[in-house]
């Protein structure tokens, strides 16, 4: 029976909790997704604290051991790059906080004034775009440095403990970075491949929906408008790509797993942003096409559609929907089948766009007419078939260069 506030049992609820956790624990480990990449941070973070921690206090018996591991577990980001950039940000930002507390308490003492001039100083200081995001961590340092300095009653004794607040934070970073560099290093080649494969997905998911009302003849002004805005809202997908792209490319430097074969390097980012970039031009020219359906049908005036145009059209963005599906199941590890495919498919493709403008020019249809589609359908199934070509080739010379 549940509990008289119509709440879950305790038992029932425990045992949810559990199984959620359960389901969490085998994808960390039969996947190497979003759950095994937050588990291995943890448990490098808690590593690289541990040892700090160890440092500091039992070998150095430090009186403030904490900024040891606090610097290390700061610093431990998702890739290597990341991990070196920002303990050096890190590193200028919390030394300028300690170098300014010793210059002004050695001037004006460790009064209020000084306290607040240090402030001043630190959130200015703070605001330098070099030290981007750690540039807050210039009035923490400064402020922890203050009380240490405050505290100390010798001036041999105040030297000492800000001295030793730099080690300390030299320590962490630097055993954080270590920790980063030789425990399962973040190798996100995976982030690359989710960007094409979001952007592959909706622009198939978009011409998908698109060739059977043209090949039916179904077209009206609603089906454009939908097909309108749904394009016009990929533009988060395309910045999320890019942010997936960046990360996996910086994955690579000072990453030692980059000297395994299976990681070449450069070859395989430069293939695949030269394919994100594709798409991402193609989403583009997909968006412009469903403008011009969408202000086609807002106007009026008789249409004599061309039924054979439009489902030539329609063949041609089915196999365009094709090589869209086969690109958002993209994987390094079965590059060479994928790649033979696409270039089966992009053949395809290539008749059924030469198909499209041979059959415009028979027909007389006036590709010059604004108020008509047919021209920028012309020029857009060229444009697009030239994206999706590039990005064929790209992948089978990607293929070469790994084999």
């Amino acid at each position: 029976m549940a509990g008289e506030g119509g709440g879950q049992r305790p038992d029932a609820a425990a045992q949810g909790w559990f199984e959620r956790a359960r389901r969490w624990c085998l994808r960390a480990r039969g996947t190497p997704g979003y759950e095994r990449h937050t588990l291995l941070l943890v448990l490098k973070s808690t590593l690289a604290a541990t040892l700090s921690w160890v440092v500091s206090y039992y070998v150095l018996d430090a009186p403030s051991p904490a900024f040891a591991p606090f610097s290390a577990v700061l610093i431990m980001q998702v890739t290597v790059y990341q991990s070196v950039l920002q303990s050096l940000r890190y590193l200028a930002a919390v030394a300028a906080g300690v170098a300014m507390v010793a210059a002004l308490g050695f001037l004006g003492g460790p009064d209020l004034l000084t306290f607040a001039l240090v402030a001043l100083v630190g959130l200015s200081i703070g605001r330098w775009p070099a030290l981007g995001a750690q540039g807050s961590q210039v009035a923490t340092a400064a402020f922890f440095a203050f009380s240490t300095y405050a505290a100390a009653t010798t001036a041999t004794e105040k030297v000492t403990q800000l001295g030793q607040i730099l080690l300390l934070v030299l320590i962490g970073c630097g055993i954080g970075v270590v920790v980063n560099v030789t425990v399962a290093p973040p190798m996100r080649y995976r982030s690359a491949e989710y960007g094409i494969r979001s952007l592959s997905t909706a622009l198939g998911e978009l011409v998908s929906d698109m060739y059977p009302v043209l090949r039916e003849g179904e077209l009206d002004e609603e089906r454009c408008r939908q097909w309108r805005r749904r394009a016009e809202q990929t533009g988060g997908l395309i910045t999320q790509a890019r942010e997936g792209f960046r990360t996996a490319e910086e994955s690579l430097y000072f990453n030692p797993r980059r000297l395994l074969r299976r990681h070449r390097g450069r070859a395989s980012f430069d293939g695949y942003g030269a394919v994100a970039a594709a798409l991402e031009r193609s989403l583009y020219q997909v968006a412009s096409l469903t403008r011009s359906l969408h202000q086609w049908h807002e106007g009026e005036g008789d249409r004599h559609d061309d039924r054979a145009f439009l489902l030539g059209y329609a063949d041609f963005l089915e196999s365009l929907a094709q090589i869209a599906q086969v690109l958002g199941g993209l994987d390094e590890d079965s590059l060479a089948e994928q790649s033979r495919q696409l270039c089966h498919l992009a053949d395809e493709a290539q008749g059924r766009c030469r198909d499209v403008t041979g059959t415009a020019d028979r027909a007389g249809l006036p590709l010059a007419d604004p108020a008509r589609p047919y021209g920028v359908l012309v020029v857009e199934s060229t444009r697009l078939m030239e994206e999706f070509q590039h990005a064929c080739d790209v992948l089978q010379r990607h293929v070469g260069q790994e084999a």
